[in-house]
C-alpha cells in the first residue's frame, strides 16, 4: 500500500520519509523534486513544458503536475510501494491524485504528522542558525509557507481523516520516537 505524508514545514516529514523508504522499501515521489527531474530530460515532451515553466520562474500549472503524477505512478510497477510527500496540496490537486490512483488501482494510507505552526518555525530557523545561514526575510517566508499550509492542505487532511485514510502521529518527540510510530502504518 501506497503513503501519502502530511506535515508543515520543520515537521521531520523529509526525513521520516528517506528512513521509511530505505527500511520499507518505498519509492519517494517528491513533487517538486520530480518536476526537476522531469525538466532535465531532454528526451520529454512533458519534461520540456515543466522546464519552460521552471525556467521562467513561474508555478508549474495544475493539469501538468497531475500529469508527471500520472506518469511518474504509471512508470512504476505495480509492487512498487510509493511514498509521496508534497501532493496532494489543495483540493484540486487531491481531487486529480485521488482519480490517478483510482485508475491505476493503488490503495494508499495517508500520515500527518502533527507540528504546531510555532513549533516548525522555531525548528526550521533553529537548523538555519545552525547552518549560518538566515535572515529575517528567512522567518517571513517560513511563516508564509506555514499559512499556505493551514489554507490549503488542511482541507485535504479534513476530507481524508472524515475518509479514515489519515493517520496522525505526535510531531513533537525524538526523530527516533515519530519514526517508532511511522513504521506500525507503513510495515
Amino acid at each position: 500500500m501506497d503513503l501519502v505524508l502530511f506535515g508543515i514545514q520543520g515537521s521531520g516529514k523529509g526525513t521520516q520519509a528517506k528512513r521509511l523508504a530505505a527500511e520499507f522499501g518505498y519509492d519517494i515521489f517528491e513533487a517538486g523534486g520530480e518536476l526537476r527531474k522531469m525538466a532535465a530530460d531532454r528526451e520529454s515532451k512533458l519534461g520540456k513544458v515543466v522546464k519552460s515553466y521552471i525556467d521562467e520562474g513561474n508555478l508549474v500549472p495544475h493539469e501538468i503536475i497531475m500529469q508527471v503524477v500520472k506518469e511518474a505512478i504509471l512508470a512504476r510497477p505495480k509492487t512498487q510501494k510509493i511514498l509521496f510527500d508534497g501532493i496532494p496540496r489543495d483540493e484540486n490537486q487531491m481531487k486529480g491524485f485521488d482519480q490517478i490512483m483510482q485508475e491505476a488501482g493503488r490503495e494508499f494510507r495517508c500520515i500527518h504528522i502533527l507540528l504546531s505552526p510555532e513549533e516548525g518555525v522555531k525548528r526550521i530557523i533553529g537548523r538555519a542558525k545552525a547552518e549560518g545561514r538566515i535572515d529575517d526575510a528567512d522567518t517571513v517566508v517560513v511563516e508564509k509557507r506555514m499559512k499556505t499550509f493551514t489554507e490549503k492542505t488542511m482541507p485535504v487532511i479534513e476530507k481524508y481523516k472524515r475518509k479514515g485514510k489519515i493517520t496522525e502521529i505526535d510531531g513533537m518527540g525524538m526523530v527516533e520516537e515519530v519514526y517508532a510510530e511511522m513504521k506500525k502504518i507503513a510495515a
